[in-house]
């Protein structure tokens, strides 16, 4: 899909020199020349990125410090990049800097691979400016940091207002899943097309995970990972409600189950019928604004804004209230071997602040990790990141560790089972744990 190109100009330079020096502690430590290698696997963050180095060049000479960025593009899929990075740091050839996928740092990190950034991060002021549920979503089972986040995520219930609108169908926040699955009849009713899409089965591959089943049992109030004793809980209330919430939505045809199971559901549900209003209701992330509906997304809806509202989560369990699920976004890691670890955390640091942040965060359509973002230009001028933005304070942030791909390959299994009606909840759930502990293995399952 495109993306937007974001250039730098020559009226930022000043601008970003005044991040730089305002983001930094006393210097990189060392004296240069040095050069240090900067991997981006996306393209369009390959393209936002390329035009910030000169900048930070420049504003490291004025500190008399001749620090040069190599970047290394290399347009890859995740699973491309987990393969390739993991051979690299194996064999020493990894790049200083990797940007990726906050998800990959645990199993890094725990490997040894990555730099922990905790003295760099604890003498920086701008850490002081990250939200609480950012931070916790980086803190790594040791209670370390071997990443900087530079962007959140914030996952809701998209929804098309004007097609409820029309249909006289409540557009006001549902309190439960219940009231949410009557307005979903009445679509259905009134439309005869199943009404929803939640991400499910082995054709959606990890986001029946990520954006699937996650969200859900994230806002019920039953853990899945304890950070301390490095376990995955596997069978709780809300594993259960959530696995029977995919069951009733099942039954009373409100998913496009067919749709779930061809190759790429996603184009004939988001890219599709969400667009075209027969599909009212899609589980998405703030991405979506950008990269699926938004003017150069992969499905545009015009007047996306005017058209389309968010909605918490419903509560799915007694006791729990609707929420939005904030998760994490794209990460700056630092390679444990790196010989110029000093000036790779300046960049990392650099990238992660006022105008250089702005502009990254615009060109991809994720959310300002940190407070002080929304008076920054072009950030300030994107109105849906900054409205989702200020969920992050009251959002459930989902605990999780390594072995989170294992798990994922199990909740797939198991969703796909209910969607082609081989399993209802309870079987899907229980066949969940079985994979799930089996590919974990016990030691890593709590009792």
């Amino acid at each position: 899909m495109s993306r937007k190109r974001v250039l730098a100009s020559a009226a930022a330079a000043v601008l970003l020199v005044g991040a730089l020096t305002a983001c930094s502690d006393s210097g990189s430590g060392e004296d240069g020349p040095v050069t240090i290698k900067l991997l981006e696997y996306q393209e369009a963050r390959a393209d936002v990125v390329k035009a910030l180095i000169p900048e930070f060049e420049r504003a490291m000479a004025k500190r008399g410090q001749e620090v040069k960025v190599e970047l290394v593009a290399d347009t890859l899929t995740d699973d491309q990049f987990r393969t390739k990075i993991t051979q690299q740091l194996h064999s020493g050839t990894a790049p200083d800097v990797i940007d990726m996928g906050g998800s990959n740092v645990t199993g890094l990190a725990g490997a040894g691979y990555l730099l922990k950034l905790d003295k760099y991060l604890d003498k920086w002021d701008g850490w002081d400016q990250y939200y609480g549920s950012v931070k916790d979503g980086a803190r790594q089972p040791d209670g370390g940091y071997y990443s900087l986040p530079h962007e959140a995520s914030l996952q809701s219930l998209f929804y098309r207002k004007d097609v409820l609108e029309r249909l006289g169908v409540d557009t006001s926040q549902p309190r439960t899943w219940d009231e949410l699955i009557g307005r979903m009849k009445q679509v259905k009713a009134k439309t005869g097309e199943a009404p929803m899409v939640l991400p499910a089965g082995t054709a959606w591959g990890a986001g029946s995970w990520t954006e699937g089943l996650l969200p859900l049992v994230a806002n019920t109030g039953s853990p899945l990972f304890d950070r301390e004793s490095r376990k995955w809980t596997l069978k709780s209330k809300g594993l259960s409600a959530t696995f029977d919430l995919y069951e009733d939505l099942v039954k009373e045809d409100l998913l496009p189950v067919r749709d779930l199971q061809n190759p790429n559901p996603w184009e004939p549900t988001k890219y599709k019928k969400f667009p075209d209003g027969k599909i009212v209701v899609a589980a998405q992330g703030s991405w979506g604004w950008k990269y699926d509906w938004g003017p150069e997304g992969a499905a545009p809806i015009k007047n996306v804004r005017e058209k389309v509202g968010t909605w918490d989560y419903p509560a799915l369990v007694p006791g729990t209230e609707p929420h939005s699920i904030s998760g994490g976004g794209y990460v700056f890691s630092v390679n444990a071997k790196s010989e110029h670890p000093d000036a790779a955390a300046e960049l990392v640091k650099w990238l992660s602040s006022g105008k250089p942040l702005a502009k990254q965060l615009t060109a991809v359509g994720a959310l300002a990790p940190r407070k002080d973002l929304s008076g920054t230009a072009p950030y300030k001028d994107e109105p849906t990141l900054r409205e989702a933005e200020r969920k992050l304070t009251t959002s459930v942030q989902p605990t999780l560790g390594d072995g989170e791909d294992q798990v994922s390959q199990a909740v797939q299994g198991a969703t796909a089972k209910i969607v082609t009606g081989d399993a209802d909840g309870s079987q899907a759930a229980a066949d969940f744990a079985e994979e799930a502990e089996e590919l974990l293995g016990r030691p890593r399952v709590a009792r």
